[in-house]
């Protein structure tokens, strides 16, 4: 499934709850002896690499009604369990159950957090 979407809609894009829209990182077309591959090569791979470029709120939390402190300021706003994932991360992720989605002629995909192995996050970890 494959979705169009105007330039726009990109910047008031809101991910819901768990949900991280991922740039897929472009397969490489050839072998390390320089061999061309066929497209269907790395469409049929199960895991894939990717950079973090929106991330939902994360998975939300019930609200305790506090009946018996009447002096706690009460807030309606709901609150979450916020995702490992940030902006900029490389992501490896399960390629079922994403959901792709093509803006300005690149293409995006939609993952849930679950689908997520690995992140690799550059914050002077290797110094």
């Amino acid at each position: 499934m494959s979705i169009l979407l105007d330039e726009k809609d990109f910047k008031n894009l809101i991910l819901i709850g768990d949900k991280v829209l991922i740039k897929p990182k472009t397969p490489s077309t050839k072998t390390k002896s320089g061999l061309y591959l066929p497209p269907t090569v790395s469409e049929n791979e199960k895991v894939l690499l990717g950079y973090v470029v929106k991330v939902g709120p994360g998975f939300p939390i019930p609200s305790v009604n506090d009946d018996d402190e009447p002096w706690k300021e009460r807030s309606e706003e709901p609150k979450y369990v916020a995702l490992q994932p940030k902006e900029g991360d490389q992501a490896v992720y399960l390629q079922s159950g994403t959901i792709d989605i093509e803006f300005n002629d690149e293409k995006y995909v939609i993952v849930p957090q679950s689908a997520i192995l690995l992140l690799l996050r550059d914050e002077g970890f290797f110094e």
